[in-house]
């Protein structure tokens, strides 16, 4: 079953390095990218997205912002906030709205642990 992660950070170093670890990772694993909260509405419309990976601060909505709305168009997806704001409050934020939590600066590990937790619920 092919799947789709889409990467929604408004910073192209991060969506490239996060796209270099899902192509490397392989499987049937394909990348879609968005650089704002709307984009990432316009993606999710488009693309049969499988998971999301999620930036917290970017111009416009944040990522608490504008996951509801994903998981509103989509449904059951998983997303991960992905966000150097390691305070407790926004990781409680994020629990309450069925969010993985991946703390910056991303590493192949904890990408291909959040693929591989993805991969295990399908």
């Amino acid at each position: 079953m092919a799947k789709t992660l889409l990467i929604v950070d408004d910073s192209r170093l991060s969506r490239m390095m996060i796209a270099a670890i899902v192509n490397e990772y392989g499987g049937d694993w394909s990348t879609v990218e968005a650089a704002s909260a709307d984009e990432a509405l316009t993606q999710v419309k488009a693309h049969n997205i499988t998971a999301v990976t999620l930036d917290m601060n970017m111009p416009g909505r944040s990522g608490l912002e504008v996951a509801p709305e994903l998981k509103q168009i989509v449904g059951d997806i998983e997303i991960a906030l992905v966000t150097a704001n390691v305070q407790k409050s926004v990781k409680e934020q994020a629990e309450n709205l069925g969010l993985s939590f991946i703390s910056k600066p991303v590493t192949e590990e904890k990408i291909v642990a959040y693929l591989e937790r993805v991969d295990s619920l399908l």
